[in-house]
């Protein structure tokens, strides 16, 4: 006599019926969007849609690796420049999966805010940095937060401090 072999997700169903509508789109005729959409799968081989007329690249545009290529339409409010716009470039080199993306993108904004700074003193604006970072309101609704971040900073800078001077006097 054979023994017939079980499938494994046969007791699914009923393992988890406890929780409020799960298996729902197990049963294609119980797709939930089935009458409002007919499946062909045609959205496998490719685009299913006519595709919008490409927006002239007349900028540098950073695109990610997996894209086959540019969006239709992008921003070109502010291309990459300076050296927030390199790393973003050794950002884009990676997969959107990697940290080798993310992590560059997330320091490139934090050394363009730095560079915006730059830029407006060089051009004769000083920035008003407790309003601009809402430092009066948070001086009015947490003032031990405020109190923390501002002896962080100041920490940070005298300790940057510190080495560069002592770098100074090695170098002498």
């Amino acid at each position: 006599m054979e023994n017939p072999v079980k499938d494994p997700t046969a007791d699914l169903a009923q393992k988890y019926a406890h929780i409020k509508g799960w298996g729902i789109d197990a049963d294609p005729k119980n797709d939930p969007t089935y009458p409002l959409k007919h499946r062909t799968d045609d959205e496998q081989t490719g685009y299913s849609w006519e595709r919008p007329t490409q927006q002239p690249v007349d900028t540098e545009v950073l695109r990610s690796i997996e894209r086959p290529n540019v969006s239709a339409v992008f921003g070109t409010s502010s291309p990459p420049s300076g050296l927030s716009g390199s790393i973003r470039r050794y950002a884009f080199k990676f997969s959107e999966s990697e940290y080798g993306h993310w992590l560059p993108l997330l320091l490139a904004d934090r050394v363009n805010a730095v560079e915006g700074i730059i830029d407006d003193i060089r051009q004769g604006h000083v920035p008003n940095f407790f309003a601009e970072r809402g430092w009066k309101a948070q001086w009015q609704h947490n003032p031990k937060g405020l109190a923390r971040k501002v002896l962080i900073g100041a920490a940070a800078a005298l300790t940057v401090y510190m080495l560069v001077s002592r770098n100074d006097k090695d170098n002498d």
